[in-house]
């Protein structure tokens, strides 16, 4: 009698590296196509399977490109409504990242110190740029979170070419609203034309500012002359 093999439970198919385009109104399948492939969601989503496909292509639950390009989306949503908790934790992991990469880098090159100086050449020069970069990914961080400050200038011209210059400063803090200062300088009286009272020349009666003479100036008596 013949035995029955029981049938082994059926796998998953593979992730399927598949887009799906939703066409606008009034488009054509082949527009629609290009804009999905101009688009950043797309374009990243495919390399990034690609980059995890050798460490998570074998897994039933891998994600697809198409996957991997919804997921970008909705980041690129959120930083697109000034959330920077996304951006905060990314620049964050990096800086440890290349902390580390500096630390082990410093290790291989004291190991070979004494005994290879090519490999001690290369540990450094690696280290080093770690090192560079962590640094400038934690400045990267504190600009984030650091409220900027922007100079607006105004300049009014009033009657008689009397010019106002009034500078106020804003203080921007990435997703939070503006900083409000009670010291902000403001100019007075530039509401209406002819509200700001002209400056008061040296003499009300003639010019403001001194008009060369035509006539030839005087000689200055030589001070060494004698009688």
């Amino acid at each position: 009698m013949a035995k029955i093999k029981p049938s082994a439970p059926a796998k998953s198919p593979p992730p399927v590296n598949a887009m799906k385009v939703r066409k606008g109104e009034g488009e054509s399948m082949e527009f629609a196509t290009a804009r999905a492939f101009l688009g950043p969601n797309f374009r990243h989503g495919l390399a990034v399977s690609q980059v995890h496909n050798e460490s998570l292509g074998k897994l039933d639950f891998a994600p697809n490109a198409a996957s991997y390009a919804d997921a970008l989306k909705e980041t690129g949503d959120k930083a697109a409504k000034g959330e920077l908790a996304f951006a905060s934790s990314m620049l964050a992991a990096q800086a440890v990242t290349l902390d580390n990469v500096f630390a082990e880098m410093i290790r291989r090159m004291a190991l070979n110190m004494t005994s290879n100086l090519p490999a001690t050449e290369t540990y450094g020069r690696i280290a080093l740029k770690a090192q560079a970069q962590s640094r400038a990914t934690l400045e990267a961080l504190t600009k984030l979170h650091q409220p900027r400050e922007q100079t607006v200038r105004h300049v009014h011209v009033n009657e008689g070419g009397q010019a106002v210059i009034a500078d106020q400063f804003h203080h921007h803090t990435g997703g939070q609203e503006n900083g409000q200062s009670t010291d902000q300088p403001h100019a007075t009286g530039t509401g209406a034309t002819g509200e700001v009272s002209a400056l008061p020349s040296p003499d009300p009666l003639r010019n403001g500012v001194p008009i060369p003479c035509r006539e030839r100036k005087r000689p200055v008596p030589d001070a060494r002359r004698q009688g």
